[in-house]
C-alpha cells in the first residue's frame, strides 16, 4: 500500500489546500503517513508570502532528493504559491521534481499522479476556468474546525503583495455550494466552522452558470450560514478594511455564533506608508471602521497584520504604527518586516528608499513589546470570567489540554480523569492570564 506524505507551509487557505490533495490520493488508495522515510509520494506545499520563498523550497526540495537516491520509486511533488509562481523553472532546477502543481489546479492532484505515474513530468499550474472542488472528499485533519473557501484569489494590487500573482484573481464559489458544504461540515460532527478568502468579505454570488444570479453579498452568506443548525462557531479569515460594509456589520452583530473575533489587516498606521503600499483607505478610515465594528459587538477582539521597514517609512511614519498599535488594542498582531517579492510594484521603489536591516529589525521588536504589554493587560480583565471554550488538543503545559474561546483567546486547563476530546465544547472559568494565553479551570460538574 502506497504511503503520501504532505508537508504545508503559509496559511489556511495552503492548509486547506493539502486537506484537499490528500483527500484525492486517499480516493486513489494512497494512506497518509507522518513519517517522511515510510512515504512513496512526498508533497511540499509552499508558500511565498516571505523573502527567499523559492530558496527555502529549493533547500527543502534537495533534501527530499536525498531519499530519492536511496529509494528510486519514491515521487516529489512541488505545490502551492511558489510552485504556481516557479512554474517550469522549478522543473528544470530539480530534475527529481516528479511533477509542480499550482493553486489553481489543486483539484486536479489525482489526474496528475496518474499522468506521473506514466512518466510524463507534469507542469500544472495557471488559474483554468473549469476547477474541480469536491468538498466532500476532502480530508479533514482537524477534529475541532472545518475550513470552506468561498472566494480564491485577489483582485487588489497591493503593492507589497505576491497573492494576485500566486491565486489568481477572485472568483467566488456559488452560495448554493458553500452551504451545501457547511451542512456536510455539521454532519460530520464539526461545531466551529471558518470561511477563507484571500479578501473575504469580497464574496458575491457568480453569475449563471455557476451561480444563481441573484444579487448577494458576504453579509447575506453571513447570515445565511450563522443560522445552518448545528453551527455553534462562525469565523471568517481575511477581510479588507475598506470593503467592509454596514450590512456585514450587521451580521456580526445579529448572530451570536459569529465569533466576536475579526482579522483586520491595517498593514501600516501612517497614511502615507498606506499610499504607497496602494491600500485604498486612511489610517481615519480605519479608526472609524473599528468604531462601527466595536459599537455593534460588544467585546470585540481584533487581531491585525504590520508590515515594518517598508520602502521610505521614516522614523515619523513608524511612530505612527506605533500610536495605532496602543489606541486600537488589538487582541493579537502579526507583524513582519518587510520582504521584496517579485513582480510587485514595490521593488521597483528607488534604492535610496530602503530601510536598513537593523532599523527594521529594532522596528519590529518595539511592535513586539509594545503589543505583548496590551495583550497581557487585554488577557488580565478576562480573569475570573467563564467561557465556551473549543477544546483544540493537547497543551504544551504537561498535564494539560487547550482551546479557544469564541474571542479567540487560548486557555489552558488540567485534563480530568477522562480528558475531554477535541472538538468538545466545555464551560471554562479563566484563573491566570499570560502575554499569549490565559490559564483556566472547567467549571465543577464537567469531570
Amino acid at each position: 500500500m502506497e504511503r503520501f506524505y504532505i508537508e504545508t507551509w503559509g496559511c489556511q487557505m495552503n492548509e486547506l489546500d493539502s486537506q484537499r490533495m490528500a483527500g484525492q490520493l486517499m480516493q486513489q488508495g494512497l494512506v497518509p503517513t507522518r513519517e517522511l522515510q515510510q512515504a512513496d509520494l512526498i508533497l511540499l506545499n509552499s508558500c511565498s508570502v516571505r523573502e527567499k520563498a523559492a530558496q527555502k523550497s529549493y533547500s527543502r526540495l534537495g533534501e527530499y532528493r536525498l531519499l530519492k537516491r536511496q529509494r528510486a520509486n519514491l515521487r516529489i511533488g512541488f505545490c502551492g504559491c511558489v510552485a504556481q509562481q516557479e512554474g517550469e523553472e522549478a522543473l528544470r532546477r530539480n530534475p527529481d521534481i516528479d511533477f509542480v502543481v499550482g493553486t489553481g489546479r489543486v483539484g486536479e492532484i489525482d489526474s496528475v499522479l496518474r499522468r506521473s505515474r506514466r512518466g510524463e513530468r507534469v507542469l500544472a499550474v495557471g488559474f483554468p476556468e473549469e476547477r474541480p472542488y469536491d468538498f466532500e472528499a476532502i480530508s479533514r485533519d482537524s477534529a475541532h474546525k472545518g475550513m470552506v473557501t468561498i472566494i480564491e484569489g485577489c483582485n487588489k494590487r497591493c503593492t507589497f503583495c505576491v497573492v494576485p500573482n500566486t491565486r489568481g484573481p477572485e472568483r467566488c464559489r456559488p452560495m448554493a455550494q458553500i452551504m451545501s458544504e457547511i451542512e456536510h461540515l455539521v454532519e460530520y460532527g464539526f461545531l466551529e466552522v471558518e470561511l477563507l478568502g484571500q479578501t473575504v468579505n469580497h464574496w458575491c454570488e457568480p453569475p449563471p452558470p455557476l451561480g444563481s444570479g441573484q444579487d448577494l453579498d458576504f453579509a447575506d452568506l453571513l447570515n445565511a450560514a450563522a443560522v445552518v443548525p448545528g453551527v455553534k462557531r462562525l469565523r471568517f479569515v481575511t477581510s479588507y478594511p475598506r470593503d467592509f460594509t454596514d450590512a456585514m456589520i450587521a451580521a456580526v452583530a445579529r448572530h451570536d455564533n459569529i465569533s466576536p473575533y475579526l482579522h483586520l489587516p491595517v498593514q501600516s498606521g501612517s497614511n502615507r506608508v498606506l499610499r504607497r503600499m496602494g491600500r485604498g483607505y486612511t489610517v481615519e478610515d480605519y479608526r472609524r471602521l473599528v468604531g462601527r465594528l466595536r459599537a455593534a459587538r460588544e467585546g470585540l477582539a481584533l487581531s491585525t497584520d504590520l508590515i515594518v521597514g517598508f520602502p521610505g517609512e521614516t522614523d515619523e511614519d513608524f511612530q505612527a504604527t506605533l500610536d495605532l498599535v496602543e489606541e486600537v488594542r488589538f487582541a493579537s498582531v502579526f507583524a513582519f518586516k518587510y520582504s521584496p517579492r517579485p513582480n510587485t510594484a514595490a521593488i521597483r521603489l528607488p534604492i535610496a528608499d530602503e530601510v536598513p536591516r537593523e532599523v527594521a529589525d529594532e522596528r519590529l521588536q518595539r511592535v513586539f513589546a509594545a503589543q505583548s504589554v496590551i495583550q497581557r493587560e487585554l488577557n488580565e480583565e478576562l480573569v475570573g470570567r467563564q467561557f465556551d471554550l473549543l477544546v483544540t488538543g493537547w497543551s504544551r503545559r504537561p498535564g494539560h489540554r487547550s482551546g479557544r474561546t469564541d474571542c479567540h483567546r487560548i486557555v489552558h486547563f488540567p485534563v480530568c480523569d477522562e480528558p475531554v476530546r477535541a472538538g468538545t465544547l466545555i464551560r471554562i472559568r479563566t484563573l491566570e492570564a499570560y502575554d499569549h494565553s490565559l490559564l483556566g479551570e472547567m467549571v465543577p460538574g464537567r469531570c
